[in-house]
């Protein structure tokens, strides 16, 4: 049997179908504490010791024009661009809040906008934005640093992208999704082709160094015929990376799923054939595969990051930039300093009376124990380089690492048996035909996983 057909098995997808984290962080949000202290998270920042690592800023817009059904962001759905105005005075008081607890001399070399849609804001909130930004951070010259924008064409004009390039952005995702007009319709985002097309250009025209596309299988009413074209279509565009996400069907928590008629969903072996079709027609098209979801021209920077071993995860998916603190800005935004990990609050109301009362607007957070952190990097090499080096982690934590995980070593068993995992005395590989379960190999060593926290996770697979 060969590696492809290993990788398509239905056996194995019943066997280990299941609900689990995407592991944008471990612990996860849902084991952040209410009643954590905002204390910790000034501390993490005041750390002399991290003075020689880089900063990564993220700022939440989390304003849509309309609402894309299938969507799970934390967002505000609103065709009252006045709106974006307290909110903008309310990121900008944050900005100097947040500055003033660290040592701004640390040079920042990501920065990130995402949202809802961040250019629901005008080309001026933008400016302002990012000048402020600019004044309270040091922002590494455009050849050094990653500034990145998550884009809907439907939104942004030729000149919007023009006038991003003129800000310093210098790499961008397109939300396109499919492009077939019945899934559209169905997802309530009707996004003609032409749209991505001027808005790739315009990047290219404007020198982006990099433009990532998402799109999501499962929707309602895709086949592997209609996918087929649309994949076909993104790969006459060429982009430099790829994100392909499975569509998590959770209208229990997010209710404006429940405007999609969940008869028209792919049943999982349709899901598991869009998957099949996926992988196979974009590494034929020479993208390098990279962990469990994003594809990568072999000249980007994930795909080298991932062939040096130096990729990482955060709340934003996969990252070339491993040391970073991070820390965000906006309703529900995530930051991680140090061993903190701190979430705003999510609803606008709370966030912006917080800022207005001149308090940080932390609303959970955890801080990481001596066991959280190893479990976070061996999850972390698991979800991004596919080994974990035993040795690697005895150097660093000083433990016997076959004697300390004992028991995960035997629950891995059946993914040796199965095919999925490699184990020698000093290596655990993940196999090609694992690659599809790496979120459950990961989750053997997650010690926070119970049957009812399993139930607000999207399926595995």
């Amino acid at each position: 049997m060969s590696d492809a057909d290993l990788l398509f098995r239905p056996d194995l997808l019943a066997k280990y179908g299941a609900n689990g984290p995407r592991y944008t962080s471990y612990p996860t949000a849902l084991q952040f504490r209410d009643d954590f202290d905002p204390a910790l998270y000034r501390r993490a920042a005041a750390d002399p010791g991290a003075s020689d690592t880089d900063l990564s800023l993220y700022f939440h817009i989390p304003f849509c024009d309309t609402v894309c059904f299938y969507c799970g962001c934390n967002k505000v759905i609103t065709k009252n661009r006045a709106r974006a105005k307290p909110y903008l005075k309310q990121l900008l008081r944050e900005l100097e809040m947040q500055a003033a607890l660290f040592d701004t001399r640390r040079p920042v070399s990501q920065l990130h906008w995402g949202g809802g849609t961040p250019t629901f804001l005008s080309v001026e909130e933008m400016s302002t934005l990012m000048a402020a930004t600019r004044e309270h951070f040091t922002l590494r010259p455009d050849s050094e640093g990653e500034y990145s924008i998550e884009i809907d064409p439907r939104e942004a004009s030729p000149a919007t992208i023009a006038h991003l390039r003129g800000l310093g952005f210098n790499r961008m995702s397109l939300g396109v999704q499919d492009f077939d007009p019945v899934v559209q319709q169905a997802v309530n985002r009707i996004q003609p082709l032409e749209m991505t097309v001027d808005c790739m250009n315009a990047a290219r025209a404007n020198g982006f160094e990099s433009v990532s596309v998402d799109l999501i299988y499962g929707l309602p009413h895709q086949s592997v015929k209609t996918f087929r074209r649309t994949l076909e279509t993104i790969l006459l565009l060429a982009p430099d990376r790829l994100s392909v996400f499975g569509y998590a069907h959770m209208p229990h928590l997010f209710k404006m799923q429940r405007q999609m008629d969940a008869n028209t969903l792919p049943s999982p072996a349709e899901r598991l054939a869009l998957l099949q079709l996926v992988i196979e027609q974009l590494t034929d098209a020479g993208y390098v595969y990279i962990g469990m979801d994003h594809f990568a021209l072999p000249t980007d920077e994930l795909a080298l990051a991932q062939k040096q071993r130096t990729l990482h995860r955060n709340f934003q998916g996969y990252s070339t930039r491993a040391d970073c603190d991070l820390i965000a800005f906006g309703a529900s935004a995530i930051g991680k300093v140090g061993d903190v990990y701190a979430q705003n609050a999510k609803d606008l109301v709370t966030y912006g009376g917080a800022i207005e009362e001149g308090r940080l607007a932390t609303a959970r957070g955890v801080q990481l124990s001596a066991d959280d952190r190893l479990r976070r990097d061996i999850i972390t090499e698991l979800m991004c380089n596919l080994e974990l080096r035993f040795d690697e982690f005895e150097a660093a934590y000083g433990v016997r690492f076959l004697s300390t995980f004992a028991p995960e070593m035997e629950r891995l068993r059946d993914f040796e048996q199965d095919g999925l995992v490699a184990r020698s005395t000093n290596r655990l590989e993940i196999l090609p035909a694992g690659r599809m379960f790496v979120r459950n190999i990961a989750m053997v060593f997650d010690r926070y996983l119970s049957a009812q926290s399993s139930e607000r996770y999207s399926r595995t697979v």
